[in-house]
């Protein structure tokens, strides 16, 4: 058991320490976003919710023999891709997890199926590792997508989660910037 005596316990008074009032100033500063903004990331979570399911849509009824393998990595990849999209051209946390809500809220909405098949945690956490390397972010996507498709060195599916990451973390961009969010 420790014993503390009175001499030991120190009362902050009304003066506050420099640490403490730099971090209300700072705090201060910090403000929520607007109502406009909310009602764009949400709007942006809606707009790229709606392009995945379309997406889902198409290449569901291709004329090409399926390969359900690639068909949900490409489902999992676009979905990584609209997570880092958020957090990359969102101006702040608040409004990323705004859009990421309602483009969850959207797909689970409008497709519940395409919600539970195209939220597979541990891919995500083999993108988030390419991902978080940082240097050719593109290419290491690429490689992920193909490892996970069963097909771990094939250029050309190396090339395909290359271009379905630029090709969908682009389709974000463009919606965030038309909708003031950058």
């Amino acid at each position: 058991m420790i014993l503390y005596s009175d001499s030991d316990i120190k009362i902050a008074g009304d003066r506050p320490s420099q640490e403490i009032k730099k971090r209300r100033e700072n705090t201060a500063v910090l403000e929520e976003p607007a109502k406009e903004d909310i009602k764009n990331a949400k709007e942006l979570g809606k707009r790229i919710a709606l392009k995945f399911i379309n997406d889902a849509k198409e290449t569901e009824v291709s004329d090409e023999p399926a390969d359900f393998d690639m068909l949900l990595q490409r489902r999992l990849l676009l979905s990584f891709t609209a997570t880092v999209g958020f957090e990359q051209f969102c101006r702040d946390d608040t409004l990323a997890g705004i859009a990421q809500k309602s483009f969850i809220d959207t797909v689970k909405k409008e497709n519940d199926e395409l919600y539970r098949s195209s939220s597979d945690t541990g891919a995500f956490s083999f993108y988030y590792l390419a991902y978080r390397r940082g240097s050719e972010i593109d290419r290491r996507i690429g490689q992920t997508f193909a490892m996970l498709c069963s097909h771990d060195g094939d250029p050309i599916y190396q090339e395909l989660g290359e271009a379905l990451y630029c090709w969908f973390l682009s389709a974000v961009r463009k919606a965030a910037a038309e909708l003031n969010l950058i």
